[in-house]
């Protein structure tokens, strides 16, 4: 099958948008939709076939890659990367390079069970003590990008190149509240604007 006609079929297949798929490669929103309808660009590169075979869970030559590098899913299993990313829980982490250095495994069956898609997590190490006892100094955090209506809840968000996990609440009309868990630390108001919000935290694991 033609790889631009295979791709479209997941995409309908798993209720997932081509936008939403081109946002999770960091690509721009229009970026899939171009590639199947307008064969612009003529292939896809290595990295962006290998992220959506991960996130689709199949072989890799499904997408077109030859067979002797192709990506093959493990089965019952899937490979979430960590990122050499610090999120503060104290006065802020300056993010490095988003390239995965390792992964951790998680069930296909638990991730259904939470309603995550594989595709859209990754995995940060939190840094600080202001979300002790919650998220303590050294745990590992996993972050759903899934562009979501805003609730209430711990994520990690950028203020300018700085990584923050906080307990987050909305402050009409138009401020956000991070909230530390610690009482040490005193919650900070700040205008949505200056807030990208990256994501929710879903799982932590960590060393007792």
């Amino acid at each position: 099958m033609d790889t631009r006609r295979k791709l479209a079929e997941l995409a309908r297949e798993q209720g997932s948008s081509l936008a939403a798929l081109s946002r999770m490669m960091g690509r721009n929103t229009t970026y899939l939709q171009q590639y199947i309808t307008k064969g612009s660009p003529r292939k896809l590169e290595e990295e962006d076939r290998r992220r959506l075979a991960q996130f689709f869970g199949i072989d890799e030559s499904e997408l077109g890659a030859p067979a002797e590098i192709s990506y093959k899913p493990s089965g019952d299993w899937v490979e979430i990367p960590r990122l050499p990313l610090e999120a503060s829980a104290g006065p802020g982490a300056v993010g490095a390079a988003e390239i995965p250095f390792d992964a951790f495994r998680f069930s296909r069956r638990w991730l259904r069970e939470q309603r995550l898609e594989a595709g859209m997590l990754s995995s940060i190490r939190v840094m600080g003590d202001s979300m002790d006892p919650v998220l303590r100094d050294g745990d590992e955090i996993l972050v759903d990008r899934t562009p979501r209506p805003f609730r209430e809840g711990i994520h990690v968000v950028r203020l300018g190149e700085a990584l923050h996990v906080k307990l987050i609440q909305a402050v009409p009309p138009d401020r956000l509240r991070l909230i530390s868990k610690n009482p040490a630390y005193e919650p900070v108001e700040v205008l949505m604007s200056d807030v990208d919000v990256v994501g929710r935290v879903v799982w932590k694991g960590g060393r007792l």
